[in-house]
C-alpha cells in the first residue's frame, strides 16, 4: 500500500487520485510527479528577473489581475517582484491552474 502526500490516508497502490482528499498521487514505479504546467519555470524565471517590475512573468503564468496590478505599481517598488523571484527560484509560484511550473 502508498499513503497520500497530503493527508497521509492509505491509497492503494495502482490509484492515481486518492480517494480521502482528491489529491493526486503518484503511483508505485512511476516517474511522474503528478500534472504539471505547460508553463517553463526558467522562462518565468528570466521573464520576472528582466522584466519583474512590470509584472511580465505573471501574465506569461496566467495571473493577469496581478500582472496588472504589479504593472501598475512597478512590481511593488521591485519588492513584489523580488519575492515573486524567490517563490520562483523555489517553487512556490504555480500557474494560474494551481499547477507547478515545468523544470
Amino acid at each position: 500500500m502508498a499513503f497520500c502526500p497530503a493527508c497521509g490516508a492509505e491509497v492503494n497502490e495502482k490509484a492515481v487520485v486518492c480517494v480521502k482528499c482528491g489529491v493526486p498521487v503518484t503511483p508505485a514505479g512511476s516517474t511522474q510527479a503528478g500534472p504539471v504546467s505547460d508553463k517553463e519555470w526558467l522562462t518565468t524565471m528570466l521573464l520576472c528577473f528582466f522584466l519583474g517590475g512590470f509584472g511580465v512573468h505573471r501574465f506569461y503564468t496566467g495571473h493577469t489581475g496581478i500582472g496588472i496590478a504589479q504593472l501598475l505599481t512597478l512590481g511593488g517598488c521591485g519588492i513584489w517582484a523580488l519575492i515573486d523571484f524567490i517563490m520562483i527560484l523555489t517553487g512556490g509560484l504555480k500557474d494560474a491552474k494551481g499547477l507547478p511550473l515545468k523544470k
